[in-house]
C-alpha cells in the first residue's frame, strides 16, 4: 500500500468511525441511563436519511432539509417513548427486544409505503461539492470533511451536555441510582422522554450525514445497527468514552480492511470483536 493509500484510508476510516460514533452514542445513552435495548434504533438512521430526502425534493435546500428533519426525529422520539417505550421499564429484556424489532418491521413498512423500495441519493450542496487537493494524483471531497467536523462537534457538544451541564448531572444520577433521584424530586420518566428522544436525534442526524455519502435503501437501518452493536460491545456497554473509542477502531479497521483484504472485510470487525472480548470481557471501558 502506497503512502498516498495509507492516508487517504486513514482518514476515511475516520470519518467513518465519527459517524458510527454519532449513532452508538445514541444507543450507548439509551442502554446506559434507561437500561433500554433498543433494537430499532437503526431504523432512526433510516428515517433521518430518507427524511432528508424528502425534504431537500420539498424545499430545494439541504440545510432546511437537514434541520427540519432534526426536529422531527426528536418529535418522532418523544412520541415512542411515551406511547411505547415507556411500559418497558419495569420489564425484562427479552420485552425490549420483541416490542423494538416489532418496531423495524413497522418502520421498514412504513418507508416501503411512503417511500417506495427503489434506492435513493441525496446531492452533495453545492458549497460543499469541492474537493482539496490532497497530493499531486489525488483530492478530497470537502463534504467528507464537513462531516467529520459535524460529527466531532456533535460529540464534543455530547461530552459538554453530560460532563457540565444539570441535565448532564441528572442523566449521569440517573444511570447511578434511579430511584434516588427519583426520590429528590426529580421526574426521571420526563427525563427519561429527554434521553430517549436525544438518542433518537442524534441516529437520525448520522443519516442525514450520511445520506450525501451513501444510497438510501430499504434495510439501511439493520446493517448498521449491527455494526454500532459491536462498537458498543468493544467499547463497553453504557460508556459514550467507550462508544467513541470503539467507533474510530472499528471505523478504521473496517476501511482497511476493505482495501487489503476484500474477501474477509465483513469478517475483521468481529474478529476484533472477540479478541478485545478474550482480554476485555466487559469491553475497554465498562462502566
Amino acid at each position: 500500500m502506497s503512502t498516498e493509500l495509507f492516508f487517504v484510508q486513514l482518514i476515511n476510516g475516520i470519518q467513518y468511525g465519527l459517524l458510527l460514533f454519532l449513532i452508538a452514542s445514541g444507543l450507548t445513552l439509551v442502554f446506559g441511563v434507561m437500561g433500554i435495548l433498543n433494537l430499532a434504533h437503526g431504523s432512526m438512521y433510516m428515517v433521518g436519511a430518507y427524511l432528508v430526502w424528502y425534504l431537500v425534493n420539498v424545499t430545494g435546500s439541504f440545510t432546511v432539509a437537514a434541520a427540519l428533519s432534526a426536529v422531527i426525529a426528536l418529535g418522532l422520539g418523544i412520541l415512542i417513548e411515551r406511547l411505547l417505550i415507556q411500559r418497558l421499564y419495569n420489564r425484562n429484556h427479552l420485552d425490549q427486544v420483541l416490542l423494538t424489532i416489532g418496531m423495524i418491521f413497522v418502520f421498514n413498512s412504513l418507508q416501503s409505503i411512503l417511500w417506495g423500495n427503489d434506492p435513493y441519493g441525496v446531492s452533495v450542496p453545492d458549497a460543499l461539492s469541492a474537493a482539496i487537493p490532497f497530493t499531486e494524483n489525488s483530492s478530497y471531497p470537502v463534504y467528507r470533511i464537513f462531516a467529520a467536523v459535524v460529527c466531532v462537534a456533535i460529540a464534543g457538544a455530547l461530552y459538554f451536555v453530560v460532563s457540565k451541564t444539570r441535565l448532564g448531572m441528572l442523566i449521569r444520577a440517573g444511570e447511578s441510582n434511579r430511584e434516588m433521584v427519583e426520590a429528590l424530586g426529580v421526574n426521571i420518566r420526563t427525563l427519561y422522554t429527554v434521553v430517549f428522544a436525544i438518542g433518537v436525534m442524534l441516529a437520525a442526524i448520522s443519516g442525514i450525514i450520511a445520506a450525501p455519502m451513501r444510497s438510501i435503501v430499504p434495510g439501511m437501518g439493520e446493517s448498521v445497527l449491527i455494526t454500532c452493536f459491536v462498537v458498543v460491545v468493544i467499547g463497553g456497554m453504557g460508556s459514550i468514552k467507550g462508544a467513541f473509542v470503539g467507533a474510530l477502531l472499528v471505523g478504521v479497521i473496517s476501511t482497511f480492511a476493505a482495501v487489503l483484504m476484500p474477501s474477509l472485510s465483513n469478517m475483521v470487525i468481529y474478529i476484533f470483536m472477540i479478541l478485545v472480548l478474550l482480554v476485555k470481557p466487559q469491553g475497554l471501558f465498562a462502566k
